[in-house]
């Protein structure tokens, strides 16, 4: 009978976590995945940290039979969707996101319906079944690359993120029609405590994610993806810089750059852990164990939603092709 896990990282018997999860991984053939904003230690244990399609797109290149993934659901999903033949496993199947969550697939059908002269770009921060919805996907670094190559007066449905389509109506200066979700992480940041936390640190420059609404982004001096967001903080000259995206990305930067001071942005009373997402915290390093033991909860993509959403994923990789050498990455 296998003993129960502890939250101190080893069951009753003395199993060290750790080794199990190396040792399951070589046995299982396992590759294992985390997003940036998964907590340090699933961080350090992990093959490949990063955004979340990159992350797909890395796995399904490898010959692993199993596929861990770290991070929230529609993540896992798109790991499926680009690597069928493998099995897909999340720590905890709980772990979703506010913005998939925002977007009911039956909902976004009818939506769709409504405004038929309207294609849908849709961020990637959504389920399988709204995918295949979908006429293009994009991720928050190529959106605007992927809108420019549309005619101008091409009618736009964007969806699940109202701040994210709001900066790309301000940067493209398109109208998209646009979906009313949002992120509950990047919405928790407060534009007063921002403000307070500048003034303590005059100069430190402000790098934050477009799905952050406009009155955090109008104090940043970079708006971009996760990944463009630790890039430039790597490379800023800046000794001090807050950071207004989950924090836990902060991680990454203190292993590229342990010289520098990388602040993350407050929340509503400037104490409150409400700008870390509940959601990926679900996963552990005791549900990681566990699921490789019994590569359950596993993920499961219907085939013809599967290829449904695959396609407008492909359309979204060739048109980022079209305008960049740079490997299209994630969110």
């Amino acid at each position: 009978m296998n003993a129960p896990i502890t939250p101190f990282g080893r069951n009753p018997t003395g199993v060290d976590l750790r080794a199990e999860i190396d040792r399951l991984r070589k046995e299982k053939n396992a590759v294992i995945l985390a997003h940036y904003y998964q907590d340090p230690v699933l961080q350090d244990l992990a093959d490949f940290v990063g955004d979340s399609l990159d992350l797909s797109r890395k796995a399904a290149a490898t010959t692993a039979d199993v596929i861990a993934f770290c991070g929230v659901r529609f993540m896992a999903e798109v790991a499926k969707i680009l690597s069928p033949e493998k099995t897909v496993v999340l720590p905890d199947m709980a772990a979703g996101c506010s913005l998939e969550d925002s977007c009911p697939p039956d909902a976004f059908g009818a939506f769709r319906n409504a405004h038929p002269d309207h294609i849908s770009l849709t961020y990637i921060n959504c389920s399988a079944a709204v995918k295949a919805h979908s006429d293009i996907i994009v991720t928050s670094s190529s959106a605007e690359k992927i809108i420019a190559q549309l005619p101008m007066d091409q009618k736009i449905i964007f969806a699940p993120d109202k701040h994210l389509g709001a900066y790309l109506n301000r940067k493209t200066g398109r109208d998209m029609l646009l979906w009313d979700g949002s992120c509950i992480v990047h919405e928790a940041f407060s534009e007063t405590e921002l403000l307070k936390l500048i003034a303590l640190h005059p100069g430190a420059p402000v790098a934050a994610h477009p799905e952050c609404p406009g009155y955090i982004l109008d104090h940043a001096q970079f708006v971009g993806s996760t990944t463009a967001i630790l890039e430039w903080s790597i490379a800023s000259p800046a000794q001090t810089i807050i950071v207004a995206t989950e924090p836990n990305i902060i991680h990454q930067m203190q292993l590229k750059a342990p010289h520098k001071n990388f602040i993350g942005a407050p929340g509503a009373d400037g104490n409150c852990n409400c700008n870390m997402c509940p959601y990926m915290a679900l996963n552990t390093l005791e549900k990681l164990y566990l699921c490789l033991r019994d590569l359950q909860p596993v993920i499961t993509v219907p085939e013809e939603i599967r290829l449904r959403a695959k396609l407008p994923l492909d359309r979204m990789l060739e048109m980022a092709a079209a305008v960049s050498s740079t490997p299209v990455k994630g969110d």
